[in-house]
């Protein structure tokens, strides 16, 4: 297997984040079917490398043609190196969903922490530029299923027990749970459920991006061939 150190695939600008970043994704080049993002958390950042190297791991021509990526949805919070945007808001409490709450809501520093941490949700449901333009995205897109990369709480929660998700659990060997255990308001997932829009979201474990290079990214690498992934249901 070769392995680039150049993604070698054409990003997209779908908008810009608050600091004037390029909002870049993958585009597919037939009907989405599939669409998953990483990133949207910027202390997250294993997600989108291990994303990226998944897609770096395959030739051009091996991908395929129905799933889009986006690699960083938060890129001023990775940059400052901050769970929320530039400004300081958790982008996954900001989306327009019914729950979403004006309140700022709580974050862990460590996985095995209480959510001691206040995190502003935006002064508005969908206030942020980011928020937005995701949100124009999944719209224009119009993909059958979303995948939400997230870390480090080592699970697959997927409300809808689907195919897709039984299979992620199996080959990542993480449980498949029906929820984080606690509440989301203004998630994306909150907003795709408002849809109908299934959406699995892949918690990784709490392991270095070495690490997770080599147990998660051959899975992603099966989900972008497309082979095995329509053989779990899509």
């Amino acid at each position: 297997m070769s392995h680039r150190t150049n993604l070698g695939i054409p990003l997209e600008e779908y908008g810009k984040s608050e600091n004037g970043i390029p909002l870049k994704w993958i585009s597919p080049r037939e009907d989405c079917e599939l669409l998953i993002i990483a990133s949207i958390h910027g202390e997250e950042p294993e997600t989108g490398v291990t994303l990226s190297r998944a897609f770096r791991s395959l030739e051009p021509e091996n991908l395929s043609p129905k799933i889009g990526a986006v690699l960083c949805a938060n890129p001023d919070g990775i940059q400052l190196g901050t769970r929320g945007n530039a400004n300081g808001v958790d982008l996954n409490r900001n989306f327009p969903a019914a729950n979403w709450q004006a309140e700022p809501t709580g974050c862990r520093w460590f996985a095995d922490e209480p959510e001691e941490i206040s995190i502003g949700t935006g002064v508005f449901a969908g206030s942020e530029m980011e928020t937005q333009a995701l949100v124009k995205l999944i719209e224009h897109a119009s993909p059958k299923m979303i995948i939400a990369l997230h870390g480090p709480l080592a699970c697959i929660d997927d409300p809808e027990n689907s195919k897709a998700g039984q299979w992620i659990a199996k080959e990542t060997d993480l449980p498949l749970v029906p929820d984080v255990g606690y509440p989301t308001p203004g998630s994306m997932g909150s907003w795709c459920s408002e849809r109908n829009l299934p959406i699995i979201t892949w918690e990784f474990p709490p392991d270095s991006i070495e690490s997770l290079s080599r147990s998660q990214s051959p899975v992603l690498e099966k989900i972008l061939t497309g082979n095995s992934w329509n053989n779990s249901g899509l």
